[in-house]
């Protein structure tokens, strides 16, 4: 299977590598595109030769004999010739645009990018199904609930269950979130990620976004789509059958099982260690906090407005989690500068992926104001 891997620096990228090294046969990689990060990306094309290599940032790189160094629009063009799957891992809005390229190339997505279906939900439906292109996701809820749905996104549901580890804040009362550094919000207790969704998880808003893509993935009221927290991290999501049965998927914190499973299933090839039921003991569910979380509450209502407020959401995200990050604002401020990018700038109806660009950039110079 040839992947052409998009964001191949990023945390996606580098346990998507893991999954091709240990099983050579099975994968390879016919394009490697990262960021801006030119070292990672010689060594990872040094190590398996794909047929394109390239920076989005259009930096030079020094490539093995034979593989092609694609700069700019030819990153779009040629990244996905000759791929069987496109893993899409970049990160925040800059994904969408290839998401919707591979759309068009009607190949199998592997959908890591959370951004794609949130910021461009009716527009990557509308190419997948319009192409006939495979949509399958990597977020290891979304892909719990793939494999609770027996790997089908049509089969009929009563309920979609997504867990929440409750980031390292889930116990801090309002008060002590607003001494909360960067810091501490990257400690997360039980999954190892890039930084931006790391904050993302600490806000809950990474949870926002799971609800909103739920939606968009298996045609789901957002009354039919709730999260729990669960401090665990072992059951990555469940299902809720009209019976009353209930289906869960079960697993260490490993990203690397459902990045293989979206290339493989319903084939499952050896990944990760089995789980050991009796030395976890236990496992607990809470309510989720909504009130001291309100980027969760800001995400549904931003989803369930639709049109372009998503991507409002997440254009005034990004800036508000950067801006945190370098010590610019405080923990609950990321909240404010969503909120208050979103009553600035009034719903549109979606048309365009042109649009949408448009979108984030006036959503970024507001939040950028507001800082």
């Amino acid at each position: 299977m040839k992947i052409a891997l998009i964001g191949c620096s990023g945390s996606i990228g580098r346990q998507a590598a893991e999954v091709v090294r240990e099983h050579p046969a099975h994968f390879c990689f016919s394009a490697l595109i990262g960021g801006s990060d030119a070292a990672s990306l010689e060594a990872l094309s040094a190590e398996f030769h794909p047929d394109f290599a390239g920076l989005a940032s259009g930096g030079e790189v020094r490539l093995p004999e034979g593989t092609r160094l694609l700069k700019g629009e030819d990153i779009l063009l040629h990244a996905f010739d000759g791929a069987d799957v496109a893993l899409i891992a970049a990160s925040g809005f800059a994904g969408l645009q290839y998401t919707l390229r591979a759309a068009e190339h009607g190949i199998k997505i592997a959908l890591a990018n959370k951004e794609s279906l949130v910021c461009g939900g009716e527009l990557v439906t509308s190419a997948v199904k319009k192409s006939g292109s495979a949509l399958v996701p990597v977020d290891s809820e979304h892909s719990a609930l793939f494999q609770a749905l027996n790997f089908r996104r049509d089969t009929p549901f009563e309920k979609l269950i997504l867990t929440a580890s409750g980031g390292p804040f889930f116990k801090l009362s309002e008060g002590e979130l607003r001494a909360v550094t960067a810091a501490d919000a990257l400690c997360h207790p039980t999954w190892k990620m890039g930084p931006k969704i790391t904050i993302d998880s600490a806000t809950l808003l990474n949870k926002g976004y799971e609800v909103i893509e739920a939606r968009w993935l298996y045609d789901a009221p957002f009354e039919s789509i709730e999260a729990v927290v669960h401090p665990e991290s072992i059951v990555h999501s469940l299902v809720s059958f009209q019976d009353g049965a209930m289906m869960a998927q079960l697993g260490y914190p490993d990203m690397k099982l459902p990045i293989q499973l979206a290339l493989t299933y319903p084939q499952r090839l050896p990944c990760v260690k089995q789980l050991d039921l009796v030395s976890l003991g236990a496992l607990h569910f809470y309510p989720l906090p909504k009130e001291k979380f309100p980027c969760y509450s800001l995400a549904l209502a931003a989803g369930k407005a639709g049109g372009t407020a998503p991507a409002v959401l997440n254009g005034a995200a990004e800036i508000a989690v950067s801006a945190f990050l370098k010590g610019e604002i405080s923990f609950p401020r990321i909240a404010e500068v969503i909120d208050s990018a979103l009553q600035k700038l009034p719903r549109e109806k979606v048309c365009s992926f042109e649009q949408l660009a448009e979108v984030d950039a006036r959503a970024r110079r507001i939040a950028l104001s507001l800082l």
